[in-house]
């Protein structure tokens, strides 16, 4: 043993050190008899109750952030195409004597892209509508709609 009632150092072949557990075992009771009798013995009993636990119902309502977006002022929307580049685009397109399947055809998209550019509904896609420009040879951006896009001059 170490001097004026130091503890003992762990490799003092005389301690004996003894292992328990701290408290006894809390049990979850599942049935109402289990219950009773714990009550007849006295034991402490907590009960807590899972919200909504039991039920069929989901968790995937409309929660407080559905809530936060209902209240919310701003309207957030994509712009779509507007419906003066759907006039020229038909007319263009008409006077070709193409319908919409021959102009989705000739720039390999769906008939419905056409459709859908023609009634104003389309989100504007650059790409796709300098495709129809260069098929149709006019203007379908800018200040200049409808005007016939300029000649390039014929390499050599």
């Amino acid at each position: 043993m170490s001097k004026m009632g130091a503890p003992s150092s762990d490799t003092d072949l005389n301690s004996v050190t003894l292992l328990r557990k701290s408290g006894p075992v809390t049990k979850t009771l599942k049935t109402s008899a289990e219950l009773n009798a714990a009550q007849r013995k006295g034991i402490a009993i907590e009960t807590n109750r899972k919200m909504e636990g039991g039920t069929n119902k989901q968790a995937h309502g409309p929660g407080r952030n559905a809530v936060r977006l209902d209240n919310e002022t701003e309207e957030l929307h994509h712009d779509r195409v507007s419906l003066s580049l759907g006039k020229v685009l038909q007319q263009a397109r008409q006077a070709k004597e193409w319908s919409q399947k021959d102009l989705a055809t000739k720039i390999n998209e769906k008939p419905q892209i056409v459709a859908e550019y023609e009634n104003g509904k389309a989100l504007p896609n650059q790409e796709i509508l300098g495709k129809m420009e260069r098929i149709l040879g006019i203007r379908l951006r800018g200040k200049e709609m409808g005007q016939p896009l300029p000649q390039k001059p014929a390499k050599k």
